[in-house]
């Protein structure tokens, strides 16, 4: 079976629509109406594996979310919401949720929430550590230093240092691949280059972030374990914050000779 199968579309599709709040039987329903146009419980009985029986309360679901109109004929017909009003209306629930879920969380956060940390902290997955990484560099104020293996440079990441300069921070970056330093000479032409100790092209490196000398991270390339497809490689990365926390100590110390140079 082929990914681009319609059955591998039906299974996709299905899973999607548990994913956002969806019972099973409803997901079934609504891919079998969006396949035949409109329908009667029969139709949908059999081209879906749910039973007749079952899809009036999983159409009555449907109907609660707006994405079934019923017309009342005999038997009852339905008929499935268009694909693009389907993504904006759970483009909108979804963003209402996150609105609501990070209104409670600010309301429920330690008010002075230190940036003195002992110790570093785990983050693993290619999506989470570039979660982190856009975070230290949208609160950058004076100085950013980075290094970065080539396929690791998103779009995201590059506005992020972009903005950044734009703010008047200080961006540094060390030697990388020909592929990514021509990327952000040209999206972040203020961008400083240095001379770094390391030739990362043979190492399972990742990239390193030190922000404001008091924000650092590290990260390496390791074997997927399937979690975070489709890379065949995954990325895990060690994280420190405050002046005297012991990673940020040792990465000042690593580039201090080199950046001081760098800063004159």
């Amino acid at each position: 079976m082929s990914g681009n199968s319609p059955d591998q579309a039906r299974s996709t599709a299905v899973e999607q629509l548990k994913a956002l709040g969806l019972s099973t039987y409803a997901a079934r329903t609504f891919v079998a109406l969006v396949s035949l146009g409109e329908g009667t419980a029969q139709d949908v009985s059999d081209v879906a594996d749910v039973p007749r029986t079952r899809v009036y309360d999983a159409a009555d679901e449907l109907r609660d979310h707006g994405l079934v109109d019923v017309k009342q004929s005999n038997p009852k017909q339905y008929w499935a919401i268009s694909t693009e009003t389907t993504g904006r209306h759970f483009q909108q629930e979804y963003d209402h949720r996150v609105d609501t879920l990070t209104d409670a969380l600010d309301r429920l956060a330690v008010a002075d929430r230190t940036a003195e940390q002992r110790g570093v902290w785990t983050v693993t997955g290619r999506d989470t550590v570039t979660e982190r990484v856009v975070e230290f560099l949208s609160g950058a104020e004076d100085e950013i230093v980075f290094m970065t293996a080539d396929d690791l440079l998103t779009d995201d990441l590059t506005a992020c240092l972009s903005n950044a300069s734009d703010r008047g921070v200080t961006i540094r970056l060390a030697d990388m691949s020909q592929t990514a330093e021509a990327t952000l000479r040209n999206e972040v032409p203020e961008a400083q280059p240095f001379d770094s100790l390391w030739d990362w092209a043979d190492t399972p490196a990742g990239r390193l972030l030190m922000v404001d000398q008091e924000k650092t991270l590290v990260s390496v390339l390791v074997d997927g374990n399937g979690d975070h497809p489709p890379e065949p490689r995954d990325e895990t990365a060690i994280w420190g914050t405050g002046q005297t926390n012991s990673l940020v100590i040792v990465l000042k110390a690593l580039f201090t000779w080199q950046l001081e140079y760098a800063r004159t």
